[in-house]
């Protein structure tokens, strides 16, 4: 006959090691957004420069739909292209019939918000700045409640259409959108 100490220390490591087969690694496309040219989406504004065209030079957001109102060309999609591109797309269409050789220039004026959840002082969205690291997305969002796991995060990430979640290091990187949860220690 088994002691007590015996099956609930077995019963313990047998939850220990169940605990651990549900992490699975992150795939190689999660940490490898970092690196690509950034893409537009719903909540993003671009500051569209047209030169000698004042009337056309002005911020412009990435509405729900994907999509920016520019005026004497209407809708001109943003979803999942970057400021290259819409800056090629937005001089091609005023080409076409509305001016001779227009000089457009589009920079990112401010970046979608990211989310911070879990167990953290104030949960909510914030303002995301280029360069931002989970351990900075905590401390904007209030810091680490007292019941907090701190040695790592899980990020959820929309990466071409796929959502995506993944368990990160507090120094790593973050993008807009991204929403950083803070999970709760166990003792």
């Amino acid at each position: 006959m088994k002691s007590p100490f015996a099956v609930s220390t077995a019963a313990f490591a047998v939850l220990l090691l169940a605990g651990c087969a549900s992490y699975r690694p992150v795939a190689p496309a999660f940490h490898a957004a970092i690196n690509e040219p950034y893409v537009l989406d719903a909540g993003d504004r671009i500051r569209v420069t047209v030169f000698e065209q004042d009337g056309l030079s002005n911020v412009y957001g990435v509405d729900q739909a994907g999509y920016i109102s520019f005026p004497l060309v209407g809708a001109v999609g943003a979803r999942g292209r970057t400021a290259q591109q819409i800056e090629a797309d937005l001089a091609q269409k005023l080409r076409g019939g509305y001016l001779r050789d227009p000089d457009v220039s589009v920079e990112i004026d401010r970046y979608r918000p990211i989310f911070v959840m879990g167990e953290v002082g104030a949960a909510g969205q914030y303002s995301y700045v280029p360069g931002m690291t989970v351990h900075k997305a905590i401390a904007a969002a209030g810091g680490y409640s007292p019941r907090a796991y701190q040695a790592n995060v899980d990020i959820t990430r929309d990466i071409n259409g796929k959502v995506m979640t993944g368990r990160v290091l507090r120094s790593d990187p973050i993008l807009p959108g991204d929403t950083v949860y803070v999970r709760e220690r166990l003792f």
